[in-house]
């Protein structure tokens, strides 16, 4: 089997792949009256209480999430270069309910490992046999001086979407042609990491169309970042990077990308490169677990969740596991493909564990797709496997969009394609 027809293989079936050890156990043969709350209702948490509650009817799930609709991540950076719009990637809690799934919309405060029970803002308690919590990710807001969760309902970061999608796309259809956008990546490891260049990519496709005199600067802390070489291509394709007529312009961390403050007032970074005062800026801080996490020590001095990587559950609280971007499950990616996977494997896990009975071998999987303009999209995908006590690349399983000589434009336009036709799957698996 040639290279390309394996990754063609992983993308075509890595739902499969990643669902199949969740359908070990037939409903009619588990016990009856045990209780998972779910913490979370984003990806990695609404695909674990429908796939818990799919493979043990009789098991109490109940998901807790303060927002009665959620806004994913992948395919917002269409939102803010106007190729989507925000409704689009904007789903509801019905489908969970209709599995059967309690669905309570409040805020998670505490959970108390010792008396198993959550705590909410409403004053509700909650009580489990195992919790599954999967909080997302927060924000390091020292890491840029003059730069917060105020100033960032003005200078929005984006990366949580929803209304920041909506006011960063605001933003870009008021600058006037011949202005400058300014991104500011997060240091890693953060969520979605070729997040921020697909983001690019996306504004410059909108820029060369409509504000042709306009221009983009990345102030990026790192050297080189997911798919790097694939995006230079396509960078250097569609925006004629590299010349002097380029609409975008990388400025890595040895070369001064590190940004060390902003003014509002005045809309100027300090980076270690030069002051850079730009008509619009992104800037996504560096990132650490999502804030109940920490309140229910969760996190290690890393600010990430360590965790059991066959059952994901906590190494620091029992009976409870930590899923999606919060976990600390490298090489598996902070990616919303890889947190539906870590799902349906905690899905089993805590099905079985239930029951008592052991936690089945898992594999898990990932598939990234990013758009550089319409009609050329690019990904990566990897297969996973559980090898003693870690989790593992299983060799020659994944593979990158080829590139350079062996670049096939009808297939970057099929990549497009394959990327709309995940997203309708994995928001479907989620949310229906």
């Amino acid at each position: 089997m040639s290279h390309i027809s394996r990754r063609k293989f992983i993308q075509a079936g890595g739902a499969l792949l990643a669902g199949a050890s969740t359908t070990i156990y037939a409903p009619h043969v588990l016990g009856k009256g045990k209780k998972v709350v779910v913490v979370g209702g984003g990806i990695g948490g609404s695909v674990a209480a429908k796939y818990i509650k799919m493979a043990d009817s009789s098991i109490d799930v109940t998901l807790i999430e303060p927002k009665k609709a959620y806004h994913t991540c992948f395919m917002s950076n269409e939102v803010i270069g106007g190729e989507r719009d925000i409704n689009t990637i904007k789903f509801g809690y019905d489908g969970l309910r209709s599995h059967g799934v309690k669905v309570v919309h409040d805020t998670v405060t505490a959970i108390n490992a010792g008396k198993r029970q959550v705590t909410t803002s409403g004053g509700n308690k909650y009580s489990y046999d195992r919790c599954v919590v999967s909080p997302g990710i927060d924000f390091k807001w020292e890491t840029i001086q003059g730069y917060d969760a105020n100033v960032a309902e003005k200078v929005p970061h984006a990366w949580q979407a929803g209304p920041q999608t909506s006011l960063l796309r605001r933003q870009l259809e008021s600058m006037k042609d011949g202005g400058l956008v300014a991104v500011c990546p997060p240091p890693n490891p953060f969520r979605c990491p070729p997040g921020p260049y697909e983001r690019v990519s996306q504004m410059a496709h909108y820029l060369k169309k409509h504000k042709p005199k306009s221009k983009i600067i990345i102030l990026d802390p790192k050297e080189k970042f997911s798919k790097f070489g694939l995006f230079m291509e396509g960078w250097k394709k569609h925006y004629g990077y590299g010349t002097d007529n380029s609409l975008i312009k990388w400025v890595k961390g040895s070369e001064g990308g590190t940004v060390n403050s902003f003014d509002l007032a005045s809309m100027t970074l300090k980076s270690d490169f030069e002051d850079v005062k730009a008509d619009v800026i992104n800037i996504i801080p560096a990132q650490k677990a999502g804030k109940i996490a920490f309140n229910a020590g969760l996190t290690n001095d890393s600010g990430w969740c360590p965790v059991n990587g066959k059952t994901f559950e906590s190494t620091l609280r029992k009976n409870i596991h930590v899923i999606g971007d919060a976990s600390i499950a490298s090489p598996l990616p902070k990616s919303g493909y890889a947190a539906s996977s870590e799902a349906k494997v905690c899905a089993a896990a805590v099905v079985a564990l239930l029951n008592a009975k052991d936690a089945p071998q898992p594999s898990y999987v990932n598939t990234c797709y990013s758009i550089i303009a319409p009609g050329d999209g690019i990904s990566v995908a990897m297969v996973y496997a559980y090898d003693g006590n870690k989790i593992i690349k299983v060799k020659g399983a994944g593979g990158l969009t080829p590139s350079g000589d062996k670049r096939d434009p009808v297939m970057r336009e099929r990549e497009v394609q394959y990327a709309y036709s995940w997203f309708n799957n994995i928001t479907a698996d989620a949310f229906k």
